[in-house]
Order: C-alpha cells, then structure tokens, then sequence
C-alpha cells in the first residue's frame, strides 16, 4: 500500500478546526478503511481517492468556510460544534447519537464526508488491502446549490 500524500503547513496542526484524512491499512477481512472527517472542524477541501480498481472515492470541494453558519465560522475555517459551543450536547465526548441539524448542513454539500461522531455508515468506505491511495488537498471545485 502506497499512501501519495502532501504536505499542507498550517500554523494551527493539530488544533481544531482541522480538514482530516483518516484511514487505517489491512483491517477486518482484509480491508482498508478511510474517510475524510469534518468532526475536527474544516479547513481546507480535500480529495482522498483510490488509485486503482477500488471504486470508492470521497470528495468535498464545497465551499464550506463561505457557507459555514456564522456561530461556527473561524477565521477562513469553520469550527466543530464542540469547539464553538463548549458543551456536550453536540456528543464531544462520546455517546451513541445521531446527526444535528449543523452535521445535516455539511452532509448536504459533501454527502460522502463524515460530518458528526457516529457518521460511519455513509461516511466510512473500504477498498481492499493494498490499494494505493492520493490524497488531494484544494481540488479543482465544483458547484453546489443546497
């Protein structure tokens, strides 16, 4: 497994609000599982595609941080709800919950990107184990009408 991958510099690593390529190799039967989340806020569009037969593919080129309701905005980003509201009713800390209404605002300008914590059944993909992978940051956009 060969994972392309480049290098985006940006003065807040590793604090939110974070655009984030998630995947771990050779799992259950075999399998690769990746995503790319929205949990940790946004920050930048992404692709993150296969780069053989495997035909899943996950891709947000919305413009997110133009679109982002005011009370999550950031400066050029938008903030999880966890960061913005400092409260566990947005399941911050864990939980077994469902979407909100700011996750549905997401999802419906990137159906394919995790948008809450428990976001796996639309939101988590599979290719088999040795697939090669490109992670693509600041795609060439494409046009969304919600």
């Amino acid at each position: 497994m060969r994972l392309q991958l480049a290098t985006l510099v940006s003065s807040q690593w590793r604090t939110p609000p974070n655009t984030l390529a998630e995947y771990t190799i050779n799992q259950v039967n075999y399998l690769d599982f990746f995503d790319i989340s929205f949990v940790d806020g946004f920050n930048v569009p992404m692709d993150f595609s296969p780069t053989g037969s495997c035909a899943s593919r996950i891709r947000c080129t919305a413009d997110i941080s133009g679109q982002c309701p005011n009370e999550l905005k950031a400066p050029d980003d938008y903030n999880n709800t966890c960061k913005a509201f400092k409260t566990d009713k947005y399941y911050c800390n864990s939980g077994n919950f469902g979407p909100t209404n700011y996750s549905k605002f997401f999802k419906e300008r990137c159906p394919d990107v995790y948008s809450y914590t428990n976001d796996d059944e639309t939101s988590t993909f599979t290719c088999p184990r040795g697939t090669n992978y490109r992670v693509v940051f600041c795609p060439e956009a494409t046009t969304f009408s919600p």
